[in-house]
């Protein structure tokens, strides 16, 4: 089996800082890409930023500049720096792990965390 595991979410004022980690267990060989995706009420589940295990980077446009995503991929986790907070980044956030590779298997699987909640103030 495998869990993501996040934390670093809560609340803080416009203009403020979070940094969200989430580790991902298991026996794991390997992950193609990591990263995070958000929802706010009403909304769908959308992009905010991606990793791939070569260094790969994508964000979402409404983030370029302000948010900064890496991973550690000897532990299998990846972080998002938040900085410059807006109120239209609350949400949950929800880390995301594709092609993971098992080390019992060669087949590719994916997985979501349980989400973490931003909530960012005016």
């Amino acid at each position: 089996q495998v869990q993501l595991v996040e934390s670093g979410g809560g609340l803080v004022q416009a203009g403020g800082s979070l940094r969200l980690s989430c580790a991902a267990s298991g026996s794991i060989s390997s992950i193609d890409v990591m990263g995070w995706y958000r929802q706010a009420p009403g909304n769908q589940r959308a992009l905010v930023a991606v990793i791939t295990s070569g260094g790969n980077l994508n964000y979402a446009d409404s983030v370029k500049g302000r948010f900064t995503v890496s991973r550690d991929n000897a532990k299998n986790t990846v972080y998002l720096q938040m900085d410059d907070l807006k109120p239209e980044d609350t949400a949950v956030y929800y880390c995301a792990a594709r092609g993971v590779v098992l080390m019992t298997t060669k087949r590719k699987y994916a997985y979501w965390g349980q989400g973490t909640q931003v909530t960012v103030s005016s």
